[in-house]
């Protein structure tokens, strides 16, 4: 809070000088290294939004039209609405093309008729990922891309490998993840499967935790939501307007 304070008083204290330019020059010259996709005001007066690109995908820091000063690791709250702005940002900054995932690799699974819809990138012995699966089966009316994602305990990916050579592969799927004791498929992993296209995928996509789950909308989560908040968040993605190609 002192830091938001200090930073407040410094800000109003300052001339209204900034402009995207110099914002960037100044940026450039002191650290080379950041790649900058974009600066833009900020919601709060008085501050810039710098959008950049790590491993982990795009970051955001806020700082004033002179770049002399810096505000990271915090978010910018409204607080009328009670809205995390900055969380809200970085989510449309790292959503994707729902249409453009590869989903003949993932495992469907649905229940009812499928109006809810997620896609998620999972290991089936990381164990919020089992917490999740759990949780997930008292949701109905749902559809799940399952992307077999065996990066936990990679010397189990045969087992991920196997619920793809089972006649019933969503029924396999969840014996293995969801059950209280995985279980393993009997057929084993014997035919051509996409779990090594799949680590390639989620490489690409910086999927680094498990589960990473994407919503239909294209919007990308963890999968530490509370059961509630997940259901309401498949519900909201549900009712909007489907995206004209």
């Amino acid at each position: 809070m002192r830091k938001l304070l200090f930073l407040i008083a410094v800000l109003l204290a300052l001339p209204l000088q900034a402009g995207e330019a110099e914002i960037r020059q100044a940026l450039k010259t002191r650290f080379p290294q950041i790649r900058i996709d974009g600066i833009q005001p900020a919601p709060m007066p008085g501050l810039f939004e710098v959008r950049f690109q790590t491993r982990d995908g795009p970051q955001l820091l806020y700082t004033d039209g002179n770049a002399n000063f810096f505000f990271v690791e915090g978010s910018i709250i409204d607080v009328k609405s009670g809205r995390n702005l900055t969380e809200e940002r970085l989510l449309k900054l790292s959503a994707i093309e729902f249409s453009a995932l590869p989903l003949d690799l993932a495992v469907k699974i649905q229940r009812g008729n499928g109006k809810r819809v997620l896609a998620m990138f999972t290991d089936p012995y990381c164990p919020y990922c089992r917490r999740l699966e759990q949780s997930l089966l008292q949701i109905d009316d749902i559809t799940v891309y399952v992307f077999m994602y065996p990066v936990i305990r990679p010397d189990y990916a045969d087992h991920s490998r196997a619920v793809w050579c089972s006649p019933d592969r969503a029924k396999a799927w969840l014996e293995l993840a969801a059950n209280e004791t995985p279980r393993v498929p009997a057929g084993g992993a014997n035919c051509a499967n996409p779990v090594d296209k799949v680590i390639e995928l989620g490489k690409a996509l910086r999927v680094t935790g498990t589960p990473t789950l994407y919503f239909a909308n294209g919007e990308r989560a963890g999968g530490g939501m509370e059961i509630g908040k997940l259901r309401a968040k498949l519900d909201e993605v549900a009712r909007q307007p489907a995206k004209k190609n």
